[in-house]
């Protein structure tokens, strides 16, 4: 009885890598529209393109502004590690809502500080 109550409780602790397939493929266009550090607002495009059952590239346009990275979805957890034009990198974390909006902050690293991101599907 311990046993399965560790495994059990490890299973809930650790998550299973969720397939794109199984959970809605986020693949796609979307409109971008955000904040920076010091409350400007930025407005672009962001492209999500499947790449494995459990991760994907983005790619993201903001005026004369472009990043790259790859992502993952957990549930209705999606994250991106990326890396700008200008060499600088960061880390998003987007919560996924019913709609298909991915609403998040990121970061840039070595600075303090923390933007917001709300990606909207383009149909």
């Amino acid at each position: 009885m311990f046993l399965n109550t560790v495994l059990l409780a490890a299973a809930l602790a650790n998550p299973a890598p969720a397939d794109f397939a199984q959970v809605g493929d986020l693949s796609g266009r979307y409109k971008t529209f955000g904040t920076n550090f010091d409350g400007s607002v930025y407005r672009g495009e962001v492209l999500i393109t499947e790449v494995s059952k459990t991760s994907c590239k983005i790619a993201w346009v903001t005026g004369r502004t472009s990043a790259t990275g790859i992502c993952m979805r957990v549930e209705n957890a999606f994250s991106a590690t990326y890396q700008m034009n200008d060499g600088t990198s960061g880390l998003v974390i987007y919560r996924i809502a019913d709609n298909g909006t991915l609403a998040g902050v990121w970061t840039v690293a070595g600075r303090d500080g923390m933007g917001t991101e709300v990606l909207t599907p383009v149909k």
